[in-house]
């Protein structure tokens, strides 16, 4: 009887020793488990507001693309406009200039006729 009692106090401390090794893998597991969630949250709010910056950003990028193809557009009519009026502008200097020539051309042509009718004059 005694040796009865001697193994069921064995068996009991084993039984305690055993629970006590779970209870603190347990309570173990539990802080891993916390600690990993709240690693795993942090993250994830890294995550959220990396999206969100991102998303400004692309918001932000498409409205510039879009005021920069305005302002180049601007650009590209004032510019056309530009060379449109210097075409002009080279159009009426050429006509001007032909003008000078044909005028050029007539005085000397009168001057010749006036030095003609003054030898005609003095002869």
């Amino acid at each position: 009887m005694e040796e009865n009692v001697k193994v069921k106090s064995r068996v009991s401390l084993i039984f305690v020793v055993l629970s006590l090794v779970f209870f603190v893998t347990t309570l173990v597991s539990c802080a891993n488990f916390l600690q990993y969630k709240k690693e795993k949250d942090k993250e994830t709010a890294t995550r959220f507001d990396i999206e969100e910056k991102f998303s400004k950003l692309s918001l932000e990028k498409a409205d510039t693309e879009n005021k920069l193809a305005e302002e180049l557009n601007k650009e590209k009519a004032a510019h056309e406009n530009t060379r449109k009026s210097l075409q002009q502008e080279q159009m009426i200097n050429q006509s001007l200039k032909d003008d000078l020539d044909k005028i050029n051309k007539l005085k000397e042509r009168l001057e010749e006729e006036l030095k003609a009718e003054k030898a005609i004059k003095l002869r």
